[in-house]
């Protein structure tokens, strides 16, 4: 008897050991019974769906995941709205929120990191009307300087990567920005070499300074249809990095595509894409799709399926990417054969024809 009960506390805790897993519970006042929330994991910007669970006829809900190697950004979402926190190892949150204001509204613990953004999206929001006020300057001030305390922290990416209404809380272009997320960048350089994130702030950080440099000299941008690639160094949804140079050297003929998939055009252009792809592609045309969607959940779930590369980028229609292609609207395309940008396409219907021409 004594054995069996040594075998079971023995099997007891390796099974604790093993269950290498982060939790997030809590309480969504106001929920249906059966609401879905759903943890999604962060890629450098793109948001990938980690798992669904739903409230119960109180509002409770649980869910773990498999815990990241590294400190990570994950939001829940109900609908259109989430709650954004960081998961160090085997954290244990509790949320709680109202299903009316969820997003704004809401409370978590367990975390210290994890108070810490809450605190900063709750500021972001009542500073989106306030942008340039001295309110605004003295509240950027003060989080730079918690970046500056801490800048290979979880915290500190999350900062310098924050946006408002769309637009960089701290911008490469501005020189003050550019030393907060220069720190930043060299922190994670130095400390963290192998995070997936460090590239992702070096391009930022280089990105940041290309446009620098092409503000003060004009030249360096695209002003006529046939210029050498620009490139371009992002992320697909499975977090796989993708640059434009390399593609453009190993295909006969590229696409450059920006376009934005939440838009009453996407399917039928992407159905026109996949036309072209499908007959030219065994030829050795390739596709570069950017999606400049504020939010990327319909790029993220739409991307799985399309045959060529796409990635998402995250600063949208302020990408350096986008001044540097002098892209005024969407669906762009520029045709690239041989490294250089052949045409430049903003008819669909002419699309086709373009290509044909290169291949």
């Amino acid at each position: 008897m004594k054995h069996n009960l040594l075998l079971l506390l023995i099997a007891i805790l390796l099974g604790a050991c093993t269950d290498n897993k982060f939790s997030v519970e809590g309480t969504v006042e106001g929920a249906k019974p059966e609401t879905p929330l759903i943890l999604e994991t962060s890629r450098n910007g793109a948001w990938l769906i980690v798992d669904t669970t739903f409230t119960d006829k109180n509002g409770n809900f649980a869910i773990k995941a498999d815990a990241p190697d590294v400190p990570d950004i994950f939001r829940l979402r109900l609908d259109q709205d989430f709650i954004t926190f960081p998961i160090d190892s085997l954290d244990h949150l509790t949320i709680k929120a109202k299903a009316a204001s969820f997003g704004t509204d809401y409370d978590i613990t367990g975390s210290e990191h994890a108070r810490q953004i809450m605190e900063i999206d709750k500021a972001a929001l009542k500073m989106a009307g306030q942008i340039g006020s001295e309110a605004f300057k003295q509240w950027k001030q003060k989080l730079a300087r918690q970046i500056v305390a801490d800048p290979s922290g979880i915290v500190a990416y999350y900062a310098v990567n924050k946006t408002i209404n769309g637009t960089p809380l701290f911008d490469p272009t501005d020189d003050s920005d550019f030393r907060i997320i220069g720190a930043v960048a060299n922190s994670f350089y130095c400390f963290r070499p192998t995070d997936r994130r460090t590239d992702y702030l070096v391009a930022v950080l280089t990105q940041g300074q290309q446009l620098r440099r092409q503000a003060e000299n004009p030249s360096d941008t695209i002003v006529a249809d046939i210029a050498s690639v620009i490139n371009i160094k992002l992320q697909d949804y499975n977090g796989t990095t993708h640059e434009l140079a390399k593609v453009a050297t190993s295909n006969r003929a590229v696409i450059l595509n920006f376009t934005i998939y939440d838009a009453d055009f996407s399917p039928m252009f992407n159905k026109l894409l996949n036309d072209i792809y499908t007959r030219y592609h065994a030829a050795g045309l390739e596709i570069f799709q950017v999606s400049l969607d504020p939010d990327n959940v319909v790029w993220s779930q739409s991307a799985r399926n399309l045959p060529w590369i796409t990635v998402y980028e995250p600063m949208g229609q302020n990408a350096v990417s986008v001044g540097a292609y002098q892209v005024m609207g969407v669906p762009t395309c520029f045709i690239i054969s041989h490294g250089e940008i052949v045409a430049r396409v903003e008819d669909p219907s002419q699309l086709q024809a373009t290509v044909a021409k290169y291949m």
